[in-house]
């Protein structure tokens, strides 16, 4: 059997590669000695271990209590055995006995190898946890290890050793991969096995669209372009909508990049999917307008309790509006999160003219005023305000100071300048209504 100075070598050696430490290497042998002298001499044993790398040496001590009766064999020796070693020794004395490392090293070696990997393992899996858990939606890049009843096994070319996979339904089934080759994906969760962390991956959820555009266009990664939404039907077409942080960078302007050159990327990447950028607006009416592009929308109208959005369109755009399959339509609905009904003009007309079918009195409809037009009310504001809901002028005439400083986001200086906005409008409105009784 090897001696200790070719034990620890061999220790060595592993340490380096599962990139462990030499006190965590240390600690892993004494574990193991300590598990083996258990298995010998008793669960309580208790011993010294000492480690010295330079002269290739492991010295083990047991340490044994001196007693008048024996209860623990494991951790006592009797005061007759301790004076036949030593006549001087009295009882509550500690005993010192060395143990030759030849006499159970195989053991030991292989309860602290057993150590190692239980400890590389659950190290592993702590790094890839903190590696990836707060990366969802990251673009990762790796080969096609294998292919297991359809799911693609991934190996990360950074972090080979975490399991990665892209599941069937995550896959566009427009593509084909064989193992070896290079793919890239969105990390979409990070799944708990009894393994170990699973890294599911994805190219068909919108997610991976975000992640190409985030890659392609430098104004996103810095923060200053933001993908508010996305939906897509994979293989076909996507639908994303931005918006910019600088009145001077122009969001959809910034994706498209020069002559299309970044749109045409992430086109090429997804095999030819048709990608529609259109601005986010907080406003669900003006937002519904520009999702329902490329088509041309006459006139919008919704309803915030059913979360339903009628939009007009003239004859010639309705089938552009719809798109193939009704795609166009499904697309901008998921975009918005509202459900949109298509009229035509002459349906419409048909069903009720210039009023909106959800029969509002025409005057309110006139006198509310969309939040993103109201001057005065900065875009980070209306953007709060549309987060709780409102998006109008009624929507947010009846709440107080107290009602706005409960809304997250809204810091006092802000409620009383809507307050000061609010008592302005309403004031001008009352003035003018007078001004037209009189006349």
């Amino acid at each position: 059997m090897a001696g200790p100075a070719e034990i620890l070598a061999a220790f060595r050696e592993l340490s380096i590669l599962k990139q462990i430490t030499r006190e965590e290497l240390h600690g892993l042998l004494q574990d193991g000695i300590h598990a083996a002298l258990a298995k010998k001499h008793g669960a309580n044993v208790q011993a010294e271990v000492e480690i010295d790398e330079e002269k290739g040496a492991i010295r083990i001590v047991l340490l044994k209590t001196v007693v008048e009766e024996v209860t623990d064999p494991a951790r006592e020796a009797p005061l007759e055995e301790a004076r036949f070693m030593d006549p001087e020794f009295q009882i509550g004395d500690v005993m010192e006995i060395e143990v030759d490392f030849n006499e159970f090293g195989r053991t030991a070696v292989q309860a602290a190898k057993q150590r190692i990997v239980q400890r590389v393992r659950e190290g592993e899996r702590t790094r890839i946890r903190d590696e990836f858990a707060g990366r969802v939606g990251d673009l990762l890049s790796g080969e096609v290890q294998q292919i297991e009843r359809g799911k693609l096994v991934i190996m990360l070319n950074k972090f080979r050793e975490a399991e990665a996979i892209i599941p069937y339904r995550e896959q566009n089934h427009r593509e084909h991969y064989h193992q070896g080759e290079p793919v890239r994906a969105v990390l979409k969760r990070v799944e708990d096995t009894p393994k170990g962390p699973r890294l599911i991956l994805s190219r068909s959820d919108a997610l991976f669209v975000q992640a190409l555009f985030k890659l392609e266009v430098p104004e996103i990664q810095q923060g200053i372009v933001e993908i508010k939404a996305a939906a897509r039907e994979v293989g076909s077409r996507t639908k994303i909508a931005v918006t910019s942080r600088d009145d001077a960078v122009d969001p959809v302007g910034a994706c498209v990049g020069l002559k299309g050159s970044r749109v045409q990327a992430v086109v090429n990447e997804l095999g030819g999917e048709r990608i529609d950028i259109v601005p986010w607006s907080p406003d669900p009416e003006r937002f519904a307008k520009l999702a329902l592009a490329p088509a041309r929308v006459a006139r919008v109208f919704s309803d915030a309790l059913s979360r339903t959005i009628q939009a007009v369109v003239d004859e010639d755009q309705l089938s552009l509006a719809i798109g193939r399959n009704g795609q166009n339509v499904r697309l901008a609905s998921e975009l918005t999160g509202w459900k949109i009904d298509l009229y035509s003009s002459r349906e419409w007309m048909e069903k009720g003219g210039e009023a909106p079918l959800f029969a509002p009195l025409p005057e309110e409809v006139e006198a509310d005023v969309p939040l993103n037009e109201i001057e005065g009310l900065e875009i980070g504001t209306v953007a709060v305000l549309a987060e709780a809901g409102l998006f109008t002028l009624n929507d947010i005439l009846n709440l107080d100071r107290d009602d706005l400083l409960r809304l997250p986001g809204i810091a006092p200086e802000e409620a009383d300048r809507i307050m000061s906005i609010i008592d302005e409008l309403t004031t001008e409105e009352d003035e003018g209504d007078a001004g037209s009784a009189s006349e």
